[in-house]
């Protein structure tokens, strides 16, 4: 009805070509060829012919019908971004996720999320690997009819998972190990950051803070092997652990039934050779350092850790605990450094940007 408008003004010469296609907001060239098209089949010569052409791109029934047969017998509690990982790795497929996405919510599979509000700044992450390791579990109904915890000890520079495993309830034994195994793959770390659980800190007054002077077993642990201990006072503080524990809720409850495991053994075998190399290929981001903090736990002579069933153990049980020979504690046993890597420095904390470089006895 517009154009009408300006094609009679432009008939009666109250309007120049480009005055008109100036009214209609085009190119005068555009201009001309509207005229000619009304000219020819009126105003339905203006309608995008476009609009009754079936896209050469648009997706063949069958191959939607495959994809949402797909989704419901196999994958049907599976997140949209978990199940297109799937669909591309082991079901081949070629479209775009925001095109699953779109087809899955088309057929009801799929609820529409509600939109996020705007997220606090968040900590920038660690500069280096090795300067700052998280630990927390997650008590989750991670297999039908069981809640177990899971422990995950993660870096903080590129949120690689160093150990992953379920435990009936989370405590001193299960903190001990996360380390051990987080010491074995990369080496001695610099910090720990935990929440104010007991079995990491002794909190004299309920909500308050905690005593750095009265160690814990963990904490004298910590203590021997020269790792700084943080304690964090709120969820909000964890929001990267956090996070990964709802990425963690999301997936593997999934993986695990579709794998038709319900025992806790061999949910920790699948976690260790099957879903923990996945998740850290997609989730471990690269830092702004090539440098590894991690130090060699042969390097730290005389300090050994200390072993979860006693607070301070002989010489012999604390050498096997550190993968150290009980006749030579200078001599490992079990604890060589990953291939290529070589012994760094230990570092004791980070304050302001700089690292202050400590040395043995710090």
């Amino acid at each position: 009805m517009r154009f009408e408008e300006a094609f009679d003004l432009w008939q009666q010469r109250s309007l120049t070509q480009e005055a008109a296609a100036q009214l209609l907001g085009v190119c005068e060239r555009s201009f001309r060829r509207y005229i000619d098209r009304y000219e020819e089949d009126g105003l339905q010569g203006l309608m995008d012919k476009r609009m009754e052409q079936v896209s050469h791109r648009r997706a063949p029934v069958d191959e939607v019908l495959r994809l949402e047969s797909l989704y419901r017998d196999r994958y049907r509690d599976w997140n949209v971004k978990h199940f297109y990982e799937r669909y591309q790795e082991e079901h081949r497929g070629s479209r775009s996720y925001t095109w699953v996405k779109k087809k899955l919510q088309a057929s009801g599979l799929v609820t529409k999320g509600r939109l996020k509000g705007k997220h606090r700044k968040r900590r920038d992450p660690s500069p280096i690997v090795g300067l700052m390791v998280h630990q927390d579990a997650s008590t989750h109904e991670w297999v039908p009819g069981k809640r177990w915890d899971l422990v995950v000890t993660m870096d903080d520079a590129n949120s690689e998972i160093y150990a992953a495993f379920f435990v009936p309830e989370e405590g001193t034994w299960s903190s001990f190990q996360g380390v051990r195994e987080t010491i074995e793959k990369c080496g001695l770390f610099c910090s720990f950051y935990s929440d104010r659980g007991s079995h990491y800190w002794f909190t004299p007054e309920a909500g308050g803070k905690v005593d750095k002077n009265q160690l814990t077993q963990f904490g004298r642990a910590m203590q021997q092997l020269g790792i700084e201990m943080i304690a964090a006072y709120s969820p909000e503080a964890r929001g990267r652990s956090e996070r990964m524990f709802g990425t963690f809720q999301g997936r593997l409850p999934q993986e695990l039934a579709l794998a038709g495991i319900t025992e806790m053994a061999a949910a920790n075998e699948f976690l260790r050779k099957t879903f923990l190399p996945r998740f850290n290929k997609r989730f471990a981001t690269t830092t702004r350092s090539r440098q590894c903090l991690c130090a060699d736990p042969r390097s730290t002579s005389g300090r050994y850790p200390v072993s979860a069933s006693g607070a301070y153990r002989s010489t012999r049980q604390l050498c096997l605990l550190s993968g150290q020979s009980p006749a030579n504690p200078g001599r490992s046993t079990s604890l060589p450094l990953p291939q290529g890597q070589r012994a760094r420095p230990r570092v004791c904390r980070w304050l302001y940007g700089r690292v202050l470089r400590a040395s043995q006895a710090c």
